[in-house]
């Protein structure tokens, strides 16, 4: 079984339906209002391990009712919530999200407990390194913590996947070498400066991105699937077509996804075209972890798409 290691973000999100995203100063009546366990890292995780993957998380939660909540989903969904640290004096990580007609969305965190996430909580855990196939971490986390998370998987030799998300403009320059770097259209062009508004402007983006240091570079791009840069490969990787709900987790089902094929031994292509089906069967659920598909789906639609079983 593919091991997982993700090192990020646990949040509670508090999710309100709506028409449209309020305007500045705007008082919009919405409609449905649900609490559902979130954070980047926390969503990954649970993506791998909805995919049949042993998934351990590295994470913070604080010393409040949401801590338990959050906790205790993880474990429903089968990660292995036994790295992950109480900081009693914080508060549990909150994420508040719109959601509009759409499915489209805008989030505002508070980050609590995942703030307080140190270096040394990664390195004194060396040993989840030598066992994991591969390690995720992302950016709602402080910069040294991804910076030392990086740094540990290169020592171990395991494949590492930047999520650079949300997008920070001082990046450690040492968290830029890493195999695979996956970003969203915002996130590109925040990095870049070229604002990925076409396949062809989300390439230049990626290869510009490339030149940091990252072996591969991932933009995701909606409804439009994907773009993947490398040294060896330039290409657009279109997404399935699907009746979208909220896009929330979309892009941590993406990153889970693409982790656990990489490790399964799909080719950088494949893996991607699998991470596509993932992240478009998030968006057809409300919600971020509930949305999360299980390994049936994402493999009956990978059939569809790619003609043939992805392992």
């Amino acid at each position: 079984m593919a091991r997982i290691l993700v090192v990020g973000s646990i949040n509670i999100d508090l999710v309100m339906k709506a028409p449209r995203l309020p305007a500045p100063g705007e008082t919009l009546v919405g409609g449905q209002f649900t609490i559902v366990p979130g954070g980047k890292g926390a969503n990954q995780a649970a993506a791998a391990a909805r995919l049949g993957c042993q998934a351990l998380l590295v994470g913070a939660v604080g010393g409040d009712a949401f801590s338990d909540v959050a906790v205790t989903n993880l474990v429903r969904q089968g990660v292995d919530a036994g790295a992950i640290l109480r900081k009693p004096d914080a508060s549990t990580g909150v994420a508040m999200i719109i959601v509009d007609a759409m499915g489209e969305n805008t989030i505002l965190v508070a980050s609590g407990a995942n703030a307080m996430l140190s270096p040394e909580d990664v390195c004194t855990r060396s040993e989840a390194f030598h066992w994991t196939d591969c390690v995720i971490v992302q950016c709602e986390v402080p910069l040294d913590v991804v910076a030392a998370t990086i740094a540990s998987a290169r020592a171990a030799g395991k494949l590492a996947i930047l999520n650079a998300a949300p997008a920070v403009p001082d990046l450690p320059a040492e968290a830029w070498h890493v195999p695979y770097l996956v970003v969203n259209e915002q996130e590109a062009a925040s990095l870049s400066g070229i604002r990925p508004n076409s396949v062809e402007s989300a390439i230049l983006a990626a290869a510009s991105l490339s030149r940091h240091g990252a072996d591969h570079v991932v933009v995701t791009l909606g409804a439009m699937g994907c773009v993947h840069y490398s040294a060896t490969a330039s290409e657009h990787i279109p997404a399935p077509k699907v009746e979208v709900v909220d896009t929330t987790a979309a892009g941590d089902a993406f990153v889970g996804a693409l982790a656990a094929a990489l490790v399964n031994g799909l080719d950088p292509h494949q893996a991607l075209v699998f991470a596509n089906c993932a992240g478009a069967l998030a968006t057809t659920k409300l919600g971020a972890q509930p949305s999360l598909p299980d390994a049936e789906a994402v493999e009956s639609l990978y059939r569809q798409v790619a003609a043939g079983p992805p392992f």
